[in-house]
């Protein structure tokens, strides 16, 4: 199949791309290459994936209309996914502007697309942080999302609202999978793991937000590309749920469209991941207890139920083993990044 990827010099996009190669399918990427941070290693991910002659990239906007619907018209894709976005709680409160402008304004480009090709699938990432300030848990796709509580969130619950009404109005079938805290290799310099790492190998603090009292269902990459390519097929049809034991289909009453939680709903606390880090390091950390910060969740605990049902997998990498797997690339990254 014809696969268009968005942000596919990202974390989560250069993984699903590799994946998608590896699987026969032809994939184009299509990225901004943004300085959120160091774009050497958004470089690096494309050129990986460029040393495959099924791989063509753009380097645009999705701020950029023109390019970005030139990008897919040429492409003619069977499936679209829409990973491209400003991500990041903290930085909303900082550049809120960039959020608004690739996150609503970039989506809504992407959708206007997507109606002109039709796609047989259309998917689009969403986050956990959507569940705001909701206090039942285990966090289901049925629950309200009524309540964000940084800026990045609220930009996200509207893409997934401006997903369902082009859902609606043109009949697209859409899927927006929430992601929940994912890490492992390649994985983003804003993230606290890569922020741990970096700072234990030298031997400095590290800041531990939320007194490190805070619990996170951490979410391997290779889990989450597992699951995304199973999700592929996986096509909402309006009037047809699925059957979801201790649970309820997302599926829309109105249009081919349903959200999905992606995770394996085994939260961990922000303590026992922290030590996890230094077990594998050898060396403990210099814990700096913190306040909780504007935006940050106490908590993110999903329910898989409807992810199983879909698709008949969980996301299952033990904590160890992906924490494992990170700081072996991140010490050959970094050693390379030195040469």
């Amino acid at each position: 199949m014809n696969i268009f990827v968005t942000g596919s010099a990202g974390f989560i996009g250069f993984h699903l791309c590799r994946r998608l190669l590896a699987d026969g399918h032809t994939v184009r990427g299509y990225d901004g290459m943004t300085p959120y941070y160091d774009p050497a290693l958004k470089q690096a991910r494309h050129a990986i994936l460029e040393r495959e002659p099924a791989f063509s990239a753009v380097e645009a906007m999705l701020e950029d209309q023109p390019a970005l619907v030139a990008a897919i018209a040429g492409f003619a894709p069977d499936i679209i996914v829409h990973l491209a976005a400003q991500a990041g709680v903290r930085y909303s409160l900082e550049a809120p502007a960039a959020y608004i402008s690739a996150n609503v304004a970039g989506t809504f480009n992407l959708l206007e697309a997507a109606r002109t090709s039709r796609p047989a699938h259309l998917l689009l990432a969403s986050t956990s942080s959507v569940y705001g300030g909701n206090e039942a848990m285990p966090f289901a796709e049925t629950d309200r999302t009524d309540f964000p509580i940084s800026l990045y969130a609220a930009t996200k619950k509207a893409g997934e609202a401006m997903s369902h009404a082009y859902a609606h109005l043109h009949k697209i079938p859409t899927t927006c999978f929430r992601f929940f805290t994912v890490y492992g290799p390649w994985g983003r310099p804003d993230m606290a793991l890569f922020k741990f790492v970096a700072a234990m190998e030298k031997d400095e603090p590290i800041e531990v937000y939320g007194k490190g009292e805070m619990r996170r269902d951490f979410t391997y990459i290779d889990d989450l590309v597992e699951a995304i390519v199973r999700l592929l097929p996986a096509i909402p049809r309006e009037g047809e749920p699925v059957a979801v034991p201790g649970g309820t289909d997302s599926l829309s009453p109105v249009a081919p469209w349903r959200s999905v939680n992606i995770a394996g709903g085994e939260p961990t606390g922000l303590l026992p991941f922290i030590d996890a880090i230094e077990a594998v390091l050898g060396k403990p950390a210099d814990r700096r207890l913190l306040p909780r910060q504007p935006g940050d969740v106490v908590e993110t605990f999903a329910s898989p139920a409807l992810l199983t049902a879909l698709t008949g997998y969980c996301p299952q990498t033990p904590l160890a083993t992906g924490v494992a797997a990170f700081i072996e690339w991140y010490r050959a990254w970094n050693s390379s990044e030195r040469r």
